[in-house]
């Protein structure tokens, strides 16, 4: 791949214009565990870090060059602010979103007898596939659609691939953070293929976030609101978010301590001002800061889909909300968190395409990950053929009237969890019983570990593909070891 000299100093590199590029149709490449471990040594996750920090350095207050360090100088950068410009590549990029919003009312819902999600999404995705390269044309930059590229390639059928990724599934009729992650490497596309202006303070980036992907969520959410989108792949109540998690790491380094350019993101501290982050657990507050700030923006959506406490509901994120050390130390725990639960995670990234601007190749620098219990508990193709619903019958017989698991006081457990990770992988209902979460009392809201614990033993681990050659050093000091990311 060619790239740009120019690019080099900071960021995602660009490519170089002036050579011909052979642009592929992207492909599924993700079908085991062990796709994934080689996944987290491509050049695809190396590209799709280095743009998900470019972009959350520059959501954090900045100073100006000439202004002293006094947080009463700094710019802050709400998400209704008026700070922000947007470039005519932005507004552009702003209509298609508008445009794919148009397409909702275009589409009636279907008033018919249904279980989940409402089939007329399914209507709804059809119209942007039909329409997708048209779209595309009509509102991308020209240097994007013009890129000098091989006669027999086109970059428009390589973006439309992420494109048409970033809205949810047509087929299970659900939403989650694999399309969000699409979304993401459609945005990395374009600025790889030179659609946005030049930037080193971050103004760019800024642009991008507040002007695409914070509109990018709200037509989501109106989706999800409209044809009822079930959460894809979601932990359930023990998720971070049934859909998204982008906005939790731009919203905490909204709140995070002003820096200058040249300065490294930091891990503790936050904005003069801020509110605390148990505020979330209040929904007037919540409210009242929604509209400036994209965490609380994820928070409110929670609580105009979700009924009852925010600790039970949401217990994740209650955990977090017990974080003393600031709201930059939340948003370097939302970092390793999303390396975690998101790219490191075969549910998510199996649907993940690769093709010439996200490639399968080995990033050279790379460091091969270690073993984890949770990479040795990916699928694998072996384990769905050699463990079927007959054999699970034998070893454990189903009894007839049963009693729902947690109806007795004793039960017995099998020896090993290879079977149901086995009927996951197969897609075929698990006969074998998992370890009851204890339950708490309703009237005892405590901030627990558990869940937090299990994301920091996974995140103390350093993730692979790191190559701090020519990007900022911060992305590789911030997934090194460290004690759990909210640790109090």
């Amino acid at each position: 791949m060619a790239r740009n000299s120019e690019s080099k100093s900071f960021g995602l590199e660009k490519l170089d214009n002036s050579i011909q590029h052979k642009f592929i149709v992207p492909v599924k490449k993700i079908n085991t565990g062990q796709d994934v471990t080689t996944f987290l040594v491509s050049r695809a996750y190396y590209d799709l870090m280095t743009f998900l920090m470019q972009l959350n350095k520059a959501m954090f207050p900045h100073y100006s060059d000439n202004s002293t360090s006094d947080q009463k100088t700094a710019q802050v950068f709400e998400t209704n602010t008026s700070a922000v410009t947007f470039s005519q590549t932005i507004l552009q990029l702003q209509e298609l979103i508008r445009t794919l919003g148009e397409i909702i009312d275009e589409v009636p819902l279907d008033t018919g007898p249904r279980r989940f999600g409402n089939v007329s999404f399914r209507k709804w995705h059809a119209h942007i596939e039909s329409r997708g390269e048209t779209l595309l044309r009509q509102f991308l930059p020209s240097q994007v659609c013009s890129f000098n590229h091989e006669p027999d390639s086109d970059p428009i059928s390589e973006l439309r691939a992420y494109f048409l990724g970033s809205f949810g599934s047509p087929q299970r009729l659900d939403y989650g953070t694999g399309h969000e992650l699409s979304f993401l490497a459609f945005l990395a596309c374009i600025w790889k293929l030179g659609g946005f202006p030049s930037s080193r303070s971050g103004s760019v980036e800024r642009e991008i976030v507040l002007g695409l992907i914070e509109p990018y969520l709200a037509l989501i959410r109106r989706l999800i609101l409209t044809y009822t989108l079930e959460p894809a792949g979601s932990h359930g109540v023990w998720g971070l978010d049934d859909h998204s998690f982008i906005p939790y790491v731009f919203g905490s380094a909204q709140y995070g301590p002003p820096i200058r350019d040249s300065d490294r993101v930091p891990t503790e501290g936050s904005l003069v001002g801020a509110p605390d982050p148990a505020s979330v657990t209040k929904a007037a507050l919540v409210e009242k800061a929604r509209n400036s700030n994209m965490y609380f923006g994820a928070i409110g959506f929670i609580y105009d889909v979700k009924k009852g406490p925010f600790w039970e509901h949401s217990p994740t994120l209650y955990d977090i909300s017990g974080v003393r050390a600031g709201w930059a130390k939340i948003n370097k725990g939302m970092i390793k968190m999303y390396n975690v639960e998101v790219l490191s995670k075969f549910p998510v990234v199996q649907h993940f395409p690769f093709g010439s601007l996200f490639s399968w190749e080995r990033d050279t620098n790379a460091v091969e990950p270690p073993t984890s219990a949770h990479s040795s508990s990916q699928p694998t193709r072996e384990s769905a053929a050699s463990v079927s619903i007959s054999s699970a019958s034998m070893r454990y017989p189903v009894q007839e009237g049963t009693q729902a698991p947690l109806a007795s006081s004793r039960m017995n457990y099998p020896e090993t969890i290879g079977g149901m990770q086995a009927s996951r992988a197969s897609g075929q209902p698990t006969l074998i019983a998992a370890s009851p979460r204890p339950v708490e009392p309703s009237s005892t809201p405590v901030r627990r570990a558990g869940p937090i614990e299990t994301v920091a033993n996974h995140a103390n681990m350093r993730p692979s593909g790191v190559n701090t050659s020519n990007t900022d050093s911060h992305m590789a000091s911030i997934l090194q070891p460290t004690k759990a990311p909210w640790a109090k």
